[in-house]
């Protein structure tokens, strides 16, 4: 809600860029740049599901590449771009505290033989969080992973009835659909330094879903 942050008194710069593209992801890293002067935060956000939901012996070439250069590239690609430019400044200032928060998704380690593609997407961003957390630790950058689950957006909205009889049958412990205030959340805890003692870790924002019952 762009209102309410001019409202607040936060200054915010509004990008349009495909994240898929070397130049797209150049022109946001350049624009919080010159609009800001640094880059506190990077949250890896751009997630898209195949266009068509198809058998995984169907799934096509194109499918996969679409949807590990939106999902997959931009994740490592941004924070890549991004990681130089908080290693330089904590260097210079070692009282901030950069965070890099991935979001990911359950199907990072669920099934679905419908959108495989999209799992394997999901799944790599897991480990692109790892590698970066390792990687950043001792310049005092923390590195994150949100998995968010069964979350009310318009991605989800082809198979809410699916899904709503699914939570009704106990699909998840906390029996609601996430909303996306959940992962905003979960995100603003990352960011806020209450977690400045882990990294590399997984957050989960699935209603319980993780959790494995008989």
């Amino acid at each position: 809600n762009f209102a309410g942050i001019e409202q607040a008194g936060n200054p915010w710069v509004y990008v349009q860029a495909d994240v898929s593209t070397p130049a797209g992801r150049e022109k946001i890293v350049s624009t919080a740049m010159a609009r800001f002067g640094r880059i506190d935060v990077l949250v890896n956000n751009a997630g898209v599901a195949p266009k068509v939901r198809m058998d995984l012996l169907e799934t096509s070439e194109e499918s996969l590449d679409r949807l590990l250069d939106i999902n997959l590239k931009s994740t490592f690609f941004l924070s890549q771009s991004v990681a130089r430019i908080m290693e330089s400044a904590k260097a210079e200032d070692p009282q901030r505290t950069p965070k890099i928060i991935n979001i990911s998704s359950v199907s990072a380690y669920t099934s679905s033989t419908m959108r495989g593609e999209y799992c394997i997407s999901k799944a790599a961003i897991s480990m692109v969080t790892l590698l970066f957390a390792d990687r950043l630790a001792a310049a005092g950058i923390n590195v994150y992973e949100i998995r968010p689950g069964i979350i009310a957006t318009d991605m989800t909205s082809v198979v809410k009835d699916k899904y709503d009889a699914m939570i009704a049958n106990g699909l998840t412990p906390i029996k609601r659909w996430g909303q996306p205030e959940d992962v905003a959340k979960a995100v603003w805890a990352a960011c806020s330094g209450l977690l400045d003692f882990c990294t590399g870790e997984v957050i989960n924002v699935d209603g319980g879903f993780h959790i494995r019952r008989l």
